[in-house]
C-alpha cells in the first residue's frame, strides 16, 4: 500500500542485516529441516510499525508461535523489512534466487508474469472470502496471484476549530469550496490545505485529485497520466499553491510530517487514511469532537469513489512447499489475525468476514463503508517503476507545467509497457 499503506509506513528498522541473514541462513536452515523432517518456512513482511514497540516482526511472531504449536512439522522464519525498503530488497533476494516462501508487502505482478507465484486458489482454502475489489487488483492474465492482506481507504479529514474560527460552517464538497475554504483558514495564520506531493505516497494524492476530475492512471488497459481530466486537476493544485493556500513547496513534502501538523491543529484540511487517527490522538491536540472526516471534494461534487490500496501476500514456487504454505495462510488469514492487524496499525482488512465485523465499529465504520467503491492502483507490471517516478516528479507540476510533467510521465510510461 505507503502500504504502505500505503500509512503507518513510516517506521526506519535496521533490516538490511535481516535481509543479509535469510541469504547467509537459507543452506543452515534448508540443513536443518532435511535433517529433523521438518519444513522451514521463509515469511518475508514489511514493516507497519512506528518503532520497536510495535514493529510487525511481533505481530507475525505471535501467529507464528501458534501455528507451530498448531503444526510442528512447520517452522516458520520472519525477516520483517522496513516498508520503504521492502520492494527492493525483496526484488534482490529474487535475483540472487534466495526465494522467499511467502511475502507480505506491495510488489508482486512482475513475479507472476516471471511464472515465480502460486495462484490464489492453490494456497488459500476459501479466496472467495477476500474481498473482491481488492482480489480483482491481484490478478495477472486473469489469474490471482496477489492476495490482500490489509487495506486501507481515503476521506478528507477537516479540523472543526479552524474551521469555527474562519467562520466556515461545513466541510467543503466541491473544489471551489475547497478554494474559498483553504483561503479563509490561511487568513488566520494556518495552512489550509495539507498537499503531500513528496517521495513518501505522491501517487496516492494525485490519483485523489485525479479522481475528482474524472480521471486516473490508467483506463481501458492505457495509460492515461496526461488525460486532459490529470491535467485539469493539478492545473486546479497550481492555483491553490500558487495562492499560498497550501504548505510552501508541496513537491517536497512527506504525508507523514504534514499528518503530524494537521493532528498539531495547524492544518485546516487534508486527505488522510485510518492511519491518521492515532496520529491524532497521540498528539492531544484535537479531541474527538474537534475533526472529521468526510468524503474527498471533487470538481463538482464529493466523489462517490475514492482511492482504496491494498497490500499483497504472494507465495513463491520455487521450494515447493505448496502444502505448508497453504496450512500457515489459512491459519493466518483468520478473522482474530486480520482484526488484530488492523487495530495495531490503524487499517482494515481484506476479507469479507473480517470487514463485517467492524461495520459498526465508531473509528473503523466509515472506512468500510468506502471499500466496496474502492478505486485501486493500476495492476499493470510496469507500475511499480511508474510508481516509483511519480513520486519523485510529479509533486514538479504545482510549479512548473502540469501537462508537460504529466506528459513526461505518460511517456515514461508507455515505453515500460501499457
Amino acid at each position: 500500500m505507503r502500504r504502505r499503506l500505503s500509512g503507518v509506513r513510516v517506521a526506519v528498522l535496521a533490516t538490511t542485516l535481516a535481509a543479509v541473514a535469510v541469504g547467509a541462513g537459507s543452506a543452515t536452515a534448508t540443513t536443518a529441516s532435511k535433517a529433523s523432517g521438518a519444513v522451514t518456512l521463509k515469511l518475508v513482511v514489511a514493516d507497519y510499525g512506528t518503532g520497536p514497540s510495535n514493529t510487525s516482526s511481533k505481530y507475525w511472531q505471535g501467529i507464528v508461535k501458534a501455528f507451530e504449536k498448531a503444526n510442528p512439522s512447520i517452522k516458520v522464519n520472519v525477516t520483517t523489512i522496513s516498508w520503504t525498503n521492502f520492494d527492493s530488497q525483496v526484488q534482490t533476494m529474487v535475483q540472487n534466487h534466495n526465494y522467499p516462501d511467502i511475502t507480505e508487502g506491495d510488489y508482486f505482478s512482475a513475479y507472476a508474469q516471471q511464472g515465480l507465484l502460486y495462484p490464489a486458489k492453490q494456497v488459500l482454502s476459501n479466496p472467495s472470502n477476500l474481498l473482491p475489489v481488492f482480489a480483482s487488483q491481484g490478478t495477472y492474465n486473469g489469474v490471482q496471484y496477489g492476495m490482500p492482506f490489509t487495506t486501507s481507504s481515503r476521506t478528507l479529514f477537516y479540523d472543526k476549530k479552524l474551521f469555527a474560527q474562519a467562520g466556515i460552517k461545513a466541510a467543503p464538497t466541491t473544489w471551489a469550496a475547497v478554494k474559498a475554504d483553504a483561503a479563509k483558514i490561511k487568513a488566520t495564520g494556518k495552512i489550509g490545505f495539507g498537499l503531500p506531493l513528496g517521495p513518501e505516497e505522491a501517487q496516492a494524492e494525485s490519483l485523489l485529485w485525479f479522481l475528482g476530475a474524472g480521471g486516473n492512471y490508467m483506463s481501458g488497459g492505457k495509460w492515461t497520466i496526461n488525460s486532459p481530466a490529470n491535467i485539469t486537476a493539478f492545473n486546479f493544485l497550481k492555483g491553490l499553491v500558487s495562492a499560498g493556500d497550501t504548505e510552501p513547496n508541496p513537491g517536497t513534502v512527506d504525508r507523514t510530517p504534514l499528518w503530524e501538523k494537521f493532528a498539531a491543529g495547524d492544518v485546516g484540511m487534508i486527505n488522510g487514511s485510518p492511519a491518521l487517527i492515532p496520529i491524532i490522538q497521540a498528539a492531544h491536540v484535537l479531541t474527538s469532537s474537534q475533526w472529521a472526516s468526510v468524503p474527498i471534494a471533487g470538481e463538482h461534487g464529493p466523489l462517490s469513489d475514492t482511492l482504496g490500496v491494498c497490500d499483497n501476500v504472494a507465495a513463491f514456487k520455487a521450494n515447493g512447499h505448496l502444502a505448508q504454505i497453504k496450512r500457515f495462510l489459512d491459519f493466518a488469514y483468520q478473522n482474530q489475525y486480520q482484526l488484530q492487524f488492523d487495530r495495531e496499525y490503524d487499517l482494515l482488512p481484506a476479507t469479507v468476514s473480517a470487514a463485517n465485523a467492524l461495520k459498526s465499529d465508531p473509528t473503523f465504520g466509515s472506512f468500510i463503508q468506502a471499500l466496496p467503491h474502492a478505486v485501486q492502483y493500476p495492476s499493470n507490471t510496469a507500475w511499480a517503476q511508474v510508481k516509483t517516478d511519480i513520486q519523485n516528479t510529479i509533486g514538479t507540476a504545482v510549479t512548473g507545467s502540469p501537462a508537460s510533467v504529466l506528459g513526461n510521465l505518460q511517456q515514461t510510461a508507455q515505453k515500460l509497457g501499457g
